[in-house]
């Protein structure tokens, strides 16, 4: 069974995931109003993304004799000034979400939560691949530049991210 104060921690996580698994969602709606099909696809890839990673701290936490809670998600934003200005946020969120990971490691080593630390240590890896690729996309729109014909740049280059992950994806399966 988890400790009171871990189940706290982790049922706040489970919220985060939800609520950047919403946040995901809203920021594709965007995208596809603005014509961002390929900026609109990984955002709906990194929603499901998010709402995985819930799930599976939702279901550890029930696994471990302890209650996970639903959370009660606010309302995101339904609208971004630009492109650039919607992956600098989903990169700052991203931050907030590894900041977060890392303080229940942290509890999890003042606590003796060795169980929860080895579950943990996906997440660590998972949030410093998804750093990277937010600080990549960012390069990669800092050198396109901002401008009307910039977005079509920037959407083309999304899309290739995209055909990369579904590409590592098949792959993953085939393996299975």
């Amino acid at each position: 069974m988890l400790s009171k104060q871990m189940e706290k921690a982790l049922n706040e996580q489970i919220a985060l995931e939800a609520y950047a698994s919403f946040l995901y969602l809203s920021m594709a709606s965007w995208c596809e109003l603005e014509g961002l099909e390929g900026c609109a696809k990984f955002m709906h890839r990194q929603s499901a993304e998010e709402r995985d990673h819930m799930l599976r701290i939702f279901n550890y936490v029930n696994e471990r004799d302890s209650h996970a809670l639903t959370p009660q998600i606010k309302q995101p934003p339904l609208k971004f000034k630009s492109a650039v200005t919607l992956f600098e946020q989903v990169y700052k969120h991203e931050q907030k979400v590894t900041a977060s990971i890392n303080k229940i490691v942290g509890l999890c080593y003042k606590t003796d939560d060795f169980t929860t630390l080895h579950f943990l240590q996906w997440y660590v890896e998972e949030q410093r691949e998804e750093e990277a690729l937010m600080r990549s996309i960012l390069d990669r729109i800092n050198i396109i530049g901002e401008g009307p014909q910039s977005l079509y740049y920037i959407d083309q280059e999304i899309e290739k991210i995209n055909a990369a992950e579904e590409a590592a994806e098949a792959a993953g399966e085939e393996a299975a």
